[in-house]
């Protein structure tokens, strides 16, 4: 059947396994050119494909996200998970055809190669019979895992099989033994399984596992020395032939034995204000890569344990020694994880960690920041708008600068009519602090400036409470408070019987 005059075209877009650079050219200059861009995702709205391409995006192009409505989980569609699938794959090709029947071309992104295990499959099916449709192939995964491992994966007459891990163990194994060399792909949740059919089969002490390859993120390990609890979707297995076998860790190490990293670096990563919901990608990927995780105890805790992983938890009050000590560590050639709650540059280990790193033992040592959601934006988000205009952050714990300088702040910010974002306002032992604060503000401010007072937001304990400033009572505030306080112009209003509170980004001009 041919394609309707004046249709635009379908392009599958292989991406590659994960680093923008090994996009080829071909698909980059297709990216930027598409009038649609169109990429899967689980619910969670994030999709690894959307970010491979990212760089090649340009501002002005309509993005189709398509929305897987189950990925693992189960369904009370009529037709079980075959029949929500097939249903989401069917509205899914619809919406590209409208594009594509109004001239539009459209490229689907594909994560690896759009027809390896990729779901462009299922749209191609659907709508190559009516739209003229390109294939752009991609790096695949099973490529950029051998590259990770700089082992060849076949050499001379060595056959390959590509294997689900999917399958049941037995079925694996026996597939295992009857070939040379294997990848073994989908292995997340089914890991136990392959180890047990790469025992089997007697090739557990030939295989190699590989996360993430070709990202920052990259781990490779032998598969029989891998905790399946570990193991993310973003992963297989690669058991080499005989012919290309070879130990890369010996290889390039002149021993039989596993080498230490090249080189150790210090991530001090954001955890964000509670929970797996409000941590970053980015911050995950890091963590998952860690050889060691400092921090405070109470953020430490929030990290899920992972027996490769050693953890290193201290008190609240050792800032500095707590950042010579993971610099010590990545000296060593660890790769170290120091955490923070919220962003680790705002009132956290950045700072620490990177005033340690000055010192001359430190100078070959990588550090980097990775950013978290601050909690001054979870609670704002929680109430509405408050930070909308302009802001200040204000600390008022006085353990570290004088409280003169805390209230001259807290004065110069309230004359300035600065919407205020309080962080440490009290503890157990610092009781006096928050009164003092609330008077200096009342100097400028209204009584009836609205105040958000949020608690452990983001966990199951977190309350939001709007008040003003002449009814705040410092006495219900704790240390897992944080408070915002507006500016002259910050409004309370009610949305859905809820109060909510607002910024506008608008200010008037002075008479």
């Amino acid at each position: 059947m041919a394609a309707p005059t004046g249709a635009g075209t379908l392009y599958g877009v292989g991406l590659g396994p994960g680093d923008p650079e090994l996009v080829t050219v071909r698909a980059a200059r297709l990216i930027g050119a598409a009038h649609v861009v169109a990429y899967h995702s689980a619910r969670h709205g994030r999709s690894v494909a959307r970010a491979i391409a990212e760089p090649y995006l340009r501002d002005g192009q309509v993005e189709e996200q398509l929305v897987y409505p189950v990925t693992t989980e189960t369904t009370e569609h009529p037709g079980g998970y075959e029949g929500a699938i097939n249903d989401f794959y069917e509205a899914a090709a619809a919406r590209l055809a409208e594009h594509l029947a109004a001239g539009r071309d459209v490229v689907l992104l594909a994560e690896g190669d759009p027809l390896f295990f990729s779901s462009y499959m299922h749209m191609h099916k659907r709508i190559a019979g009516r739209f003229r449709t390109e294939i752009v192939p991609g790096v695949t995964s099973v490529s950029a895992a051998a590259a990770a491992l700089a082992q060849p994966l076949v050499e001379g007459n060595d056959v390959l099989t590509v294997l689900p891990g999917t399958l049941p163990p037995d079925v694996l194994a026996e597939r295992l033994a009857q070939t040379d060399a294997a990848a073994i792909m989908k292995v997340s949740r089914h890991f136990a399984g392959v180890q047990d059919a790469l025992k089997h089969a007697g090739r557990i002490e030939d295989a190699y596992y590989v996360e993430r390859a070709s990202a920052a993120s990259q781990r490779t390990e032998r598969a029989g020395d891998v905790d399946p609890a570990s193991v993310p979707y973003m992963s297989l297995v690669i058991v080499p032939g005989p012919e290309a076998a070879q130990d890369p860790v010996a290889t390039a190490t002149g021993g039989g034995t596993a080498a230490a990293p090249a080189g150790g670096r210090v991530d001090v990563v954001g955890l964000g204000p509670a929970g797996r919901d409000w941590l970053t990608p980015q911050a995950m990927a890091v963590l998952a890569a860690a050889d060691d995780v400092v921090g405070y105890s109470t953020y430490v805790a929030r990290v899920p344990a992972n027996p490769r992983q050693r953890r290193h938890a201290s008190d609240n009050k050792v800032e500095a020694e707590r950042a010579e000590f993971a610099l010590d560590l990545a000296r060593r050639g660890r790769r170290v994880a120091v955490v923070s709650s919220g962003d680790p540059g705002v009132f956290a280990m950045a700072s620490a960690v990177l005033e340690a790193a000055t010192d001359e033992r430190y100078a070959g040592v990588p550090v980097d920041i990775v950013p978290g959601l601050t909690a001054a934006q979870a609670v704002a988000s929680r109430a509405g708008a408050p930070l909308g205009h302009d802001y200040a952050v204000i600390s008022l714990s006085d353990r570290l600068k004088p409280w003169d300088v805390v209230a001259a702040r807290l004065d110069a910010a309230a004359r300035a009519d600065l919407a205020i974002a309080i962080y440490n306002p009290a503890s157990q032992t610092r009781r006096q602090q928050l009164h003092d604060a609330r008077d200096v503000l009342l100097r400028h401010r209204d009584p009836v400036t609205p105040v958000v007072v949020g608690r452990a937001v983001g966990s199951d304990d977190e309350t939001v409470t709007v008040t003003t400033l002449g009814e705040l009572d410092p006495e219900t505030v704790d240390m897992r408070c944080l408070l915002i306080v507006g500016s002259s112009q910050t409004r309370t209003l009610a949305v859905t019987g809820e109060p909510r509170v607002f910024t506008p980004r608008r200010y008037p001009a002075a008479d």
